[in-house]
């Protein structure tokens, strides 16, 4: 079986986001970048994958020359090949992404692509469904069960206030839900291997549909209510609660 794994680099969770002087990006200064944790799901899922049926692994990422580390990370977890599609910067949107792990998957023909169930950056959520979309293949996203017996694909996907139980056939795309597995952590003798590793260079092409006008900061003013314990007050709580908080 073969497996492409599509991840991306991304903020750390732990940072602290300014907007940069441009209005239109992040300050990157003092950013720690990392490989996408929904992503981390995604590859792990793909090497338990070969580990019972045989076969390899390809991680794939768009993005600029500093993303380079994530598919170093994804060599050392255990993937045999890495692919960087390269752009010269940082804006561009989804389905410029899309295209060009399209037109690498076209060529690889894998049998399963794999997808993080969204970025933490941006949560657009809609890549996985754009490539499948151009590659006209059967999706199933934010699957947190999977089952592969041949060419029949098994999922069980988090829907509101439960689960859905969905068959396709390979080849196929789905998107992965945190929970459907562990992540491994690589051993310091797998990252020193990872750091010689080939690394398979493409320039990426295409145009954005769309293009980021501006990026703010929401505000976060708050304005607090001291409440007693006379039935007024209490009355005043649970309206409040039903009405603005809409949590009863």
């Amino acid at each position: 079986m073969n497996i492409l794994v599509c991840i991306s680099r991304v903020p750390d969770t732990v940072t602290k986001i300014v907007v940069g002087a441009d209005g239109k990006n992040i300050d990157t200064n003092g950013v720690k970048f990392i490989l996408n944790p929904y992503d981390e799901f995604a590859l792990e899922e793909g090497l338990q994958l070969i580990e019972k049926n045989g076969g390899e692994v390809t991680a794939l990422t768009v993005g600029n020359d500093a993303s380079v580390d994530i598919l170093r990370t994804a060599l050392a977890m255990g993937a045999e090949k890495a692919v960087h599609v390269k752009t010269n910067d940082t804006n561009f949107d989804s389905f410029f992404v899309a295209q060009n792990i399209a037109t690498v998957a076209k060529e690889l023909n894998p049998d399963l692509i794999l997808f993080g169930r969204q970025s933490i950056d941006f949560d657009s959520n809609q890549l996985a469904s754009m490539v499948a979309e151009i590659l006209e293949l059967p999706s199933v996203s934010v699957v947190s069960k999977l089952e592969i017996s041949g060419s029949t694909v098994n999922c069980e996907r988090d829907i509101e206030g439960g689960k859905e139980i969905l068959e396709t056939s390979l080849p196929c795309l789905l998107s992965v839900q945190k929970g459907i597995n562990e992540p491994r952590y690589p051993k310091l003798p797998q990252i020193m291997k990872a750091k010689s590793k080939p690394i398979d260079n493409r320039i990426a092409t295409g145009n954005n549909l769309t293009n980021i006008l501006k990026m703010e900061i929401p505000a976060k003013a708050r304005v607090g209510k001291i409440l007693g314990d006379s039935d007024a007050d209490i009355a005043e709580l649970v309206r409040l609660l039903h009405e603005d908080a809409k949590v009863i």
